[in-house]
């Protein structure tokens, strides 16, 4: 199985459909509850309910998903049994799987219990309706790429005895984004250098976005948080405690970082951690999501 542990537990859910044809003579019996072998639909039903629940043992490379719901529907046609199931799940990976197994389940048990009575029937098609919980569904398009500036805090980087792998993983892990980074600082931790760098890159530059790097733990040098208390207006919590919580997830020090995130104007800001690890599980779990704040403040709500 591929590693998900770097994947954010999100609402996910899928639509399948599965068809089954028979003669009309044959819908009529299951319409009317006279198929020898009993109630078709009912027993259909609880196979589907079952067989999405086991689905990481019947399809190998699957994960195994605590599901939250999977309702199972019929429609009754002339020559036809329309399945259609519907599974959710809060979870790391996709429950596609698990509804394209009930209806195929559904439909193998609609099957068995009519090959008695029909040598005609017949599964004509299993496919998937619809999924949704990916990162897509939550990605802005933007008339012209965000302007970014990747700030780097560190005594060490700015005096050349340390190379910055941070600021550039930020720099990567931003490109398949609608976002351009236009400004990547290294800085030695002074409150006042931080301060003046954050204020010229939202005042003067006039970025959209800014990324720092370092300075947010307890060190008696750790600074970065100060400087950004001192430049933003309008605190914006929930990305910060939301990149602490899914690093806390992975790692007990995540607990110790103090970054902020808020606004200066119309320029975003948050601080992450400074190491490498710490940046790549914040960024993970904050984007594309954190690019919807620029959706909000040009008043485009949350659609």
């Amino acid at each position: 199985m591929i590693d998900v542990s770097s994947k954010p537990t999100i609402l996910r859910w899928a639509k399948a459909q599965a068809v089954v044809a028979a003669r009309p003579e044959t819908i009529e019996k299951v319409s009317t509850g006279s198929v020898p072998k009993g109630n078709v639909l009912e027993l259909a039903r609880a196979a589907a309910i079952l067989a999405a629940k086991r689905t990481s043992e019947l399809i190998p490379l699957c994960h195994p998903i605590p599901l939250d719901q999977v309702s199972i529907e019929f429609e009754t046609q002339a020559d036809a049994i329309v399945i259609l199931s519907a599974v959710k799940a809060v979870w790391k990976t996709g429950v596609e799987m698990e509804a394209l197994v009930a209806v195929s389940t559904a439909a193998l048990a609609i099957y068995d219990m009519l090959k008695p009575i029909d040598q005609a029937l017949e599964v004509k098609s299993i496919k998937l309706l619809e999924k949704r919980g990916g990162k897509s569904d939550f990605a802005d398009t933007f008339e012209k790429p965000l302007k970014a500036a990747v700030v780097v805090t560190s005594d060490g980087t700015y005096s050349g005895t340390r190379q910055d792998k941070s600021g550039k993983l930020i720099v990567e892990m931003l490109k398949p984004f609608p976002v351009e980074t236009a400004f990547y600082e290294i800085l030695p931790d002074e409150k006042e250098a931080i301060e003046k760098m954050l204020m010229r890159l939202c005042d003067e530059e006039q970025c959209d976005l800014i990324f720092t790097t370092g300075g947010t733990g307890l060190g008696p040098r750790d600074m970065t948080v100060e400087a950004t208390q001192a430049v933003i207006k309008k605190p914006v919590p929930g990305i910060v405690e939301t990149a602490r919580n899914f690093g806390q997830d992975r790692n007990p020090y995540a607990m110790l970082s103090r970054g902020l995130a808020g606004l200066r104007g119309k320029t975003l800001i948050v601080n992450l951690p400074g190491s490498s690890n710490g940046v790549r599980e914040s960024l993970q779990t904050l984007l594309p999501g954190l690019l919807h704040a620029f959706k909000m403040m040009a008043g485009g709500g949350h659609k």
